[in-house]
């Protein structure tokens, strides 16, 4: 099986199998993100879809978990997202779980009851890019959505059973709008359904870079490791969740990987922030970090 690349997923779907449903993202518009510039998005065939997962088959027969790249599959319409789970559940007898990004745009354009179809096909877990909550980054990094849009999709697809791991970016409102950035981040994640929460850092490759500066609105001012330290604590202070979230900051662009549940485990990742600014634990080296 030969992917469109470039090819990106999630950390956690690292060892399971990826089908490529469509090629690029629909939206491809956030300022931050230099995934799938190189493509135009389109949806794959399904002729060459299950081709492809013929060809898994014969390597990978015994594979439980997928994952439907590229950037947004729940883009496609439900039917169509249906053939390609029936055919799924057809091929791999053990399978168990199938995942895929969410934008919520495409979360909006589907009913409840299309996303019980769809979690009757073992669609179960979606990857969600909440980025900010503030509605002001919001605007400025291009997302194209607004925290009420994001609380509406998340609700949404907890109403359909679908589990969502959700994303925020630390320092994606720069020295001087951190505070407004992570106070909407924490109220959003307040009110919002979800099952697992992480966070990435801000980092921009080169060709992003300019774009993200210029749309950004006024001079950007990157935020050094201590004060990324402090917009973490600002959040977990804040973030009283509706249910508890599985927390991870473990993507390999934070300087401090910390994992718990919240509200449970509140106090100990804030003192393992604390102890990591005061210099009592070592935080990743600069030569180990990435997008």
């Amino acid at each position: 099986m030969l992917y469109d690349m470039p090819l990106y997923r999630p950390p956690s779907e690292g060892n399971n199998l990826i089908l490529q449903a469509t090629l690029g993202c629909s939206f491809n518009g956030c300022t931050f993100c230099s995934m799938y510039k190189t493509k135009s998005y389109r949806a794959k065939p399904l002729e060459e879809l299950f081709a492809d997962m013929d060809d898994a088959a014969e390597d990978w027969p015994e594979a439980h978990r997928v994952f439907l790249a590229d950037g947004d599959a729940l883009t496609l319409p439900t039917d169509h997202l249906c053939r390609i789970l029936d055919r799924l559940n057809e091929t791999f007898a053990n399978l168990q779980r199938v995942s895929c990004y969410a934008t919520p745009i495409n979360l909006l354009r589907k009913s409840v009851s299309d996303l019980e179809k769809l979690k009757a096909r073992k669609l179960k877990l979606l990857y969600f890019g909440i980025e900010s909550g503030s509605g002001d980054i919001l605007r400025r990094i291009r997302k194209g959505a607004t925290p009420k849009s994001m609380e509406q999709a998340l609700v949404r697809a907890a109403e359909g059973g679908l589990k969502v791991s959700a994303t925020v970016v630390l320092g994606l409102g720069g020295r001087n709008r951190w505070q407004e950035h992570i106070d909407g981040t924490a109220d959003l994640v307040s009110r919002a359904p979800l099952n697992f929460l992480s966070t990435l850092q801000l980092g921009l490759e080169e060709g992003t870079a300019q774009r993200f500066f210029d749309k950004f609105g006024e001079p950007f001012e990157w935020q050094d490791d201590m004060a990324l330290l402090a917009e973490q604590v600002r959040l977990i202070e804040q973030v009283d969740p509706p249910r508890p979230v599985i927390f991870r900051s473990n993507h390999a662009s934070n300087a401090l990987a910390l994992a718990g549940n919240l509200p449970k485990d509140r106090d100990r990742l804030l003192a393992q922030l604390r102890a990591a600014h005061d210099g009592e634990v070592p935080l990743r080296p600069r030569f180990l970090r990435g997008l």
